[in-house]
């Protein structure tokens, strides 16, 4: 069965007339620039004259229905997501402890679906950024997986109760991933909840 996660309407109607869904590779050529990407899921409350595709580079871009020429699907498919290092820890370096929420930051692009899935282990650190291991030993913790925009107060308490168990903890700091359009009011609602934390938080 094929995919329409999201799309309605026009995009809907754009995607069956063009035989297409979600996961497709495809090339698109729109009045001023071409893509190649994924088609992705769209948000369920976005509009519905807007294609959504996953680049090579791994960012997502919007693209106008009408702005498109012509859209094509390709035989290949990307390149296969690299497999997950295993990473060491160096004596001597900093503790760190990184609590996931969710958001891009958090994540990693599996190049075979299109699908963006939550970093869980610090293993999954050191493949997409292999050069923390020379800064520090990193713990990791998945609190929840959300899109920033849901993000609610209720979640701002599980973060602030999470990192408060550590207060006493040897960590040299703590990093919350946290994706970017809700952040301002996570971290104005934690400079309250955490004030005079022992140790530096960084979202």
């Amino acid at each position: 069965m094929r995919e329409y996660g999201g799309y309605e309407k026009e995009s809907r109607d754009f995607l069956l007339s063009n035989n297409l869904a979600i996961g497709d590779f495809v090339t698109v050529d729109s009045d001023t620039k071409k893509y190649r990407g994924l088609i992705m899921m769209r948000y369920e409350h976005g509009d519905d004259r807007h294609i959504v595709l996953k680049l090579d580079s791994g960012y997502n871009v919007g693209v106008e229905i009408s702005s498109i020429q012509s859209i094509t699907k390709n035989p290949e498919t990307p390149e296969p997501a690299e497999p997950v290092r295993p990473i060491g820890r160096t004596e001597g370096l900093p503790e760190i402890l990184m609590l996931t929420t969710g958001g891009t930051i958090a994540s990693r692009v599996d190049y075979r679906t299109g699908a963006v899935t939550p970093i869980l282990r610090a293993e999954e650190i050191n493949s997409s950024i292999p050069e923390v291991a020379r800064i520090a030993n990193i713990d990791t913790e998945m609190l929840f997986s959300e899109y920033s925009e849901n993000v609610v107060p209720g979640d701002w308490l599980k973060i602030a109760k999470a990192v408060s168990k550590h207060a006493g903890s040897d960590y040299a700091g703590i990093i919350i991933a946290h994706g970017t359009d809700t952040m301002h009011y996570t971290s104005s609602f934690l400079s309250f909840a955490l004030a005079g934390f022992p140790a530096p938080i960084v979202l």
